[in-house]
């Protein structure tokens, strides 16, 4: 996380106290009396090893969080100073003067690349609500941040005689074709490989090898290197009905790898008026995205094999290695970190792939365009990433609905677009991060926005579930009308008669809305003198009719 300028605004501190949840980066401590240097330093330790973040003290850490004031730390500077001196980090320190008291923010920077911090022989990093040691793994993947480029290291012994004439002479025509430079095709091959850095000190890397290198050479060199094939008719069916090893460079097996796939690849054809749709199982360019991005990330320190497993409906691409450091799901569609930097640059240079290796986002875009599940990382751990792409076409009237807003709008769809229209589709939450797409969104006339606050609902606008046929369930996802809602409380009330109604009880009437929205509800009813409440907090009931004029307003804490 990045630091604050000096000094933090009070607007600042709200957008912290409002956050929705505390997470590796933002931790809150009420801490009004005191708050223990010892743990201080464990709290910075582990937030620094989360690759930075805030200690907050003086604001309750359950929401809804609220600021109480600190006494902690009186002498701000010499704290600052003494965690300099047992950390060797600098860590700034922020008074801010908040109507309800004194607030502390210590700003606790990233650790270095490839460096964890330790205090006291142990590396301490965040686990739920506690702070605990870091797991072999954990730090292995730091560690591994500060490690030397595998695939720009050159292989001992390698030979130009151990890569395959046939696949380098594919990466010319590839570089050509991307580059528009004729004169490659004046270079020898030991040149060629030169100018793209795959030959350095006439050493031939592990990147050349990986691309080009021929059966035998892998097979004494990098047998790991490889990509197995199955197909399997089911999940259950032991051994796979179809196995290929494919030991060779990739310009080698990624067209035949691909044909093999094609050959069980049905194809769907949907007509609706003249919208026309002939949609494989599995897209090739999907595909052999994922199988180069399995390919060029993997970590090739590690013995295994790449897989690709094919079955009717879907595709699955597991290579060794978890995610190169930096990445993470939440992350995969805007963070770049190729772990092969030189293989990654070589493929960039031929032109198969567009941003060092990272073409996830074009994963998801075709999927959802296709009216498919988009890709998911379910297996994926710290010793290998599990990618499956689904074949089935769950909605082909979501296709037409993208087409339509598409044409009438003459407006692109980014690939957060994309991701949150799916969503919404779904019925899925939005994350936080997509939530600015929703006002273009809705300005495109793509979704519709119902209620405010913690109700706030989204769906797709009503044209979807016109061309779905299905209008009974917009209305039943819009939700009824606010006088609709009303009428239904006052119902309930008037006949529970003289018992009144809970509010637990009228949040059945209306499960789709929140208790805020409820208890609003409640009170215009009870404005217009339709309805009363009798008691208070938990015994609080509403009854019909409009009550004595002494009546307050109790009755708003849930039952």
């Amino acid at each position: 996380m990045m630091s604050e300028p000096a000094g933090i605004s009070l607007a600042r501190l709200q957008e912290y106290v409002d956050a929705p949840k505390e997470d590796e980066h933002l931790e809150f401590k009420e801490a009004k009396e005191r708050f223990d240097f010892e743990k201080l330093i464990h709290y910075c330790v582990a937030l620094a090893n989360e690759r930075g973040g805030k200690l907050i003290l003086g604001v309750t850490d359950r929401r809804p969080r609220r600021v109480v004031g600190t006494r902690a730390f009186a002498d701000l500077e010499q704290t600052k100073a003494d965690l300099i001196q047992r950390l060797h980090i600098r860590i700034d320190g922020h008074v801010v003067k908040h109507p309800d008291g004194r607030v502390i923010v210590f700003d606790v920077p990233s650790r270095p690349l490839g460096v964890p911090i330790e205090y006291r022989g142990t590396y301490w990093m965040r686990g739920g609500e506690d702070l605990v040691p870091m797991t072999p793994d954990m730090l292995r993947r730091i560690f591994d941040e500060a490690t030397p480029d595998f695939s720009a290291a050159v292989c001992p012994d390698a030979l130009l005689s151990d890569l395959e004439p046939v696949a380098i002479e594919q990466f010319r025509t590839h570089w050509r074709r991307k580059s528009g430079n004729e004169h490659l095709d004046d270079l020898d091959h030991h040149q060629l490989l030169t100018d793209a850095e795959l030959v350095v000190d006439d050493g031939i890397t592990y990147a050349a090898l990986i691309l080009f290198g021929t059966h035998r050479a892998l097979g004494r060199r990098l047998a790991q290197a490889e990509v197995i094939f199955e197909y399997r008719a089911n999940e259950a069916i032991l051994p796979s009905q179809d196995r290929k090893e494919y030991r060779a460079g990739f310009f080698l097996l990624h067209d035949d790898l691909w044909q093999t796939i094609n050959l069980r690849n049905t194809r769907h054809q949907y007509q609706e008026g003249l919208f026309v749709w002939d949609i494989p199982t599995f897209s090739e360019a999907v595909a052999r995205e994922a199988i180069l991005n399995a390919v060029s990330h993997r970590d090739y320190r590690l013995g295994s094999s790449t897989f690709v497993r094919q079955f009717p409906n879907k595709l699955e691409v597991v290579s060794p290695g978890g995610f190169p450091p930096g990445i993470t799901v939440e992350n995969i569609l805007r963070r770049q970190s190729p772990r092969n930097r030189r293989l990654a640059e070589a493929l960039t240079r031929c032109g198969l792939v567009e941003r060092a290796g990272q073409g996830v986002d074009r994963m998801f875009e075709e999927t959802i365009r296709e009216g498919k599940l988009p890709p998911d990382f379910l297996g994926t751990d710290d010793y290998q990433v599990a990618l499956t792409l689904w074949g089935e076409v769950r909605d082909v009237r979501f296709l037409q609905f993208l087409e339509q807003i598409g044409k009438s709008t003459q407006a692109a769809f980014t690939t957060d677009d994309l991701v949150t229209l799916d969503l919404v589709h779904r019925e899925q939450p939005i994350p936080d991060e997509l939530r600015q797409r929703l006002a273009r969104l809705r300005d495109l006339g793509a979704v519709e926005v119902h209620g405010a606050g913690r109700g706030t609902r989204y769906l797709l606008a009503r044209r979807f579930y016109t061309l779905a046929g299905q209008p009974g369930a917009y209305t039943r996802r819009r939700g009824l009308d606010r006088a609709t809602n009303k009428a239904l409380l006052l119902r309930h009330i008037e006949h529970s008669r003289g018992a009144g109604s809970r509010l637990s009880e009228l949040m059945q009437v209306l499960p789709g809305l929140s208790e805020g929205t409820v208890q609003t509800l409640l009170k215009e009813l009870k404005q217009e003198g339709r309805i009363h409440v009798a008691g208070k907090t938990r015994g609080a009931r509403w009854l019909a009719g409009p009550g004595p004029r002494t009546d307050e307003n109790p009755g708003t804490r849930r039952q």
